[in-house]
């Protein structure tokens, strides 16, 4: 009690006393944090989510089973002198034959995932619905994944090893020092090309070839990454200048977009990625650097992921690939043969051959296509995928003086002369070579289509095909279509998945064309 007394004391004594004088210690500012927190809300989503083919192609439920299958009758072979049909007074025809065929696409399942914590769930209160916000960006992120899938998914087509390049060396022209040089070189599919972009499109970390994925509960698979295996060595004559350059060069094969470079010192014998490149070739008038990724890396095909080579999911067949496969002939329980795949010419190495214009207003190498695709099928792209730097050179080559006279110009009549806009662009691509006198087709910038590579696309057959049972000539055929998995809780954690399993069946892929190893310019 002495104690509780003492402090009721010294209390007492401090009243009488009065409070203590205000003690001046800093000026008051906003570095002081004494503000209140602007937060705008909800968050700003800043990534794109572009998607034109997935929009564009048709989606189909399928009806169970490992695969879509149709059956195709590809051609009606009339008797005699199959061109005409005389018959004698009185008499009867031979009889005409067919050729049918079964076909089919796999399918397989694509999904993204993601999880949320509890904490992050609560603290989110009054800003956003984060789970599902979340939710959303899943399925963002995987139409992004299909679209390229749709675009460029490769189950068919294996590069394996590539053709020896030819090497060769130049003794003025550049500075590449004294030596005998050798140069391995590698494909790569689309999904090859994607996988090196979005690993950073570093020579140093250099080319993804396969990759093992980790799923929440532990278990994992692999993922080839769309590398060829790596070719042969070849040297280079002997440089003794200086002064030299070197240039390499390699066939196309079908299915390759892109190619990657190895070239040692002169004299250690390591081989290292100096390069990859959107044509066939390669030239360099610098001594090549040692810091790349070593040719060691690549120890065998990873080009296609078919589920089997590599204990992996199986992908499909988009757009690019079934093109490639039915010009290529492989695959034949899955396509009709005739599609077009044009490679342009090698040219000088480091350099490649470009479109060219043809002087009527429009592009040589597209017209060829287009006359290509009439003689043989009487069909017509209804679209013409580009990368924008096709579409850049196709204006150019276009918009010339020798075409000017060619060329229609649509203006409002109401706004006159007085308002003028620098620049112009190729909206349609229009094609003369059709049943009817011509068809206009849009061109169309896709934002991950390589540049040098170009996809021409009909989606539906021409009136000619009639009773053809094709209303599409590419479906997005689905045995079961976008759906969410909320997986059962195991800690204070939300997981969940966003899924659909699909394949693209393409039906008649002679109404599809791609043109390739494009170099940029005009």
């Amino acid at each position: 009690m002495d104690a509780i007394q003492q402090v009721i004391s010294e209390l007492r004594d401090s009243y009488k006393k009065g409070p203590a004088p205000l003690q001046k210690t800093t000026t008051v500012n906003t570095a002081t944090g004494l503000v209140n927190y602007d937060l705008q809300i909800p968050s700003r989503n800043a990534y794109p989510v572009n998607t034109p083919i997935r929009k564009r192609m048709p989606r189909v439920a399928g009806k169970g089973d490992i695969a879509t299958r149709w059956k195709v009758v590809s051609a009606i072979t009339g008797s005699g002198y199959d061109g005409m049909g005389w018959v004698p007074e009185g008499g009867r025809s031979g009889v005409m034959t067919i050729t049918a065929s079964t076909k089919y696409a796999g399918y397989t399942t694509i999904g993204e995932e993601g999880n949320l914590t509890f904490e992050a769930w609560s603290a989110a209160e009054g800003f956003e619905d984060e789970k599902a916000r979340q939710t959303v960006r899943m399925l963002q992120k995987m139409w992004l994944k299909e679209e390229n899938s749709i675009l460029g998914g490769n189950f068919s087509l294996q590069l394996g090893t590539p053709t020896t390049p030819t090497f060769v060396s130049a003794a003025t022209g550049g500075t590449v020092a004294n030596g005998t040089y050798h140069v391995q070189v590698v494909e790569l599919t689309f999904e090859g090309y994607l996988n090196w972009l979005k690993s950073g499109a570093s020579i140093v970390t250099g080319l993804p070839t396969t990759t093992t994925v980790t799923d929440p509960t532990g278990a994992t698979f692999v993922l080839n990454g769309g590398t060829s295996n790596k070719s042969a060595a070849a040297a280079s004559s002997a440089i003794s200048s200086g002064t030299g350059v070197l240039s390499a060069s390699v066939p196309v094969a079908s299915g390759t977009v892109a190619w990657a470079w190895y070239i040692d010192d002169g004299g250690s014998g390591a081989k290292t990625l100096q390069a990859v490149t959107l044509i066939n070739s390669y030239s360099t008038t610098t001594t090549p650097t040692t810091t790349g990724q070593n040719a060691t890396a690549i120890t065998a095909d990873h080009s296609y992921n078919d589920g089997i080579v590599n204990a992996g999911p199986a992908a499909y067949d988009g757009l690019l690939y079934a093109t490639f496969a039915s010009f290529s002939a492989v695959n034949s329980n899955s396509y009709l043969p005739g599609a077009y795949v044009k490679s342009l010419a090698t040219g000088t190495a480091g350099v490649g051959t470009k479109l060219t214009a043809s002087g009527r207003g429009t592009v040589n190498e597209i017209d060829d296509a287009l006359i290509s695709m009439w003689n043989n099928y009487q069909t017509s792209p209804t679209v013409i995928f580009v990368a924008a730097q096709q579409l850049k050179d196709i204006t150019t080559l276009c918009l010339n003086g020798s075409s000017g006279p060619l060329l229609q110009y649509f203006t409002d009549p109401a706004v006159g002369y007085q308002k003028l806009m620098a620049g112009g662009n190729i909206e349609f691509y229009f094609n003369p070579f059709t049943q009817d006198g011509g068809t206009k087709i849009p061109i169309v910038i896709h934002p991950t289509l390589p540049a040098g590579t170009i996809l021409l696309w009909c989606e539906t057959l021409p009136a000619q095909y009639m009773d053809s049972n094709i209303p599409n000539v590419a479906e997005v055929h689905t045995r079961r279509d976008y759906y969410q998995i909320d997986w059962p809780l195991r800690t204070r954690l939300f997981e969940s998945g966003v899924y659909s399993e699909q394949t693209v069946a393409v039906y008649a892929p002679f109404a599809m064309g791609v043109i390739n190893n494009i170099a940029p310019g005009t």
